[in-house]
């Protein structure tokens, strides 16, 4: 497989994370499709490594995402706890009262 088949793997899974992210009102859903967005990155991170295995930049930058990947789960399920507490749903409609 070529680098172009990866790309276009990234592409469908970035697109999906994309829509799924600006659709959907659902916080877990939203989490969840933010993932989708940075695994798909990782993929592209990753057949560029492939393309080039002189080079492990590709390889770096992905545990890098990877771990940014780790904490924006831990901070934003956290958050997700906070506001069902609060609200008694996970749904983000009601979230911009928050900011009082």
């Amino acid at each position: 497989m070529g680098v172009g088949t990866y790309l276009a793997l990234a592409s469908v899974l970035f697109g999906i994370g994309a829509v799924g992210f600006l659709t959907r009102r659902n916080m877990l859903i939203q989490l969840m499709s933010i993932e989708l967005m940075l695994n798909s990155v990782n993929v592209v991170l990753l057949a560029f490594n492939r393309a080039y295995p002189a080079n492990h930049d590709g390889q770096v930058f992905a545990f890098f995402v990877i771990a940014v990947a780790a904490a924006e789960a831990a901070v934003g399920l956290a958050i997700l706890i906070a506001y069902y507490r609060i609200k008694k749903t996970i749904d983000t409609d009601d979230a911009s009262l928050l900011k009082y």
